[in-house]
């Protein structure tokens, strides 16, 4: 849990704290410390979404982008009706004569 630490190394540094800070101050400092590392880890967690809500933010006006920039897919446009495939002309088309 905590790393290199062990139970006789805690043991020892809650003895220190016991005689340096008295019975009375010390669970006032662990209410203290539980709070504060409460704090600390709360901020990093808030930084952390927003700095992953910035790069999602960032990869959708990339796709957006790139989107924009490529070409849209048309529709084929059909050879014009000028050339034959053979070698025989086209008969042009006969002018509308219903006005």
């Amino acid at each position: 849990m905590f790393g290199s630490i062990g139970m006789p190394e805690l043991i020892i540094i809650f003895v220190i704290a016991l005689i340096i800070f008295g019975p009375k101050k010390l669970p006032e400092l662990g209410r203290s410390l539980g709070r504060s590392l409460n704090e600390f880890k709360r901020a990093s967690n808030e930084l952390k979404n927003t700095l992953e809500e910035e790069v999602r933010m960032e990869e959708i006006k990339d796709r957006q982008a790139a989107e924009k920039a490529s070409p849209v897919a048309s529709a084929p446009v059909s050879a014009p009706n000028t050339v034959s495939r053979t070698d025989e002309p086209i008969a042009p088309r006969p002018a509308d004569q219903s006005a």
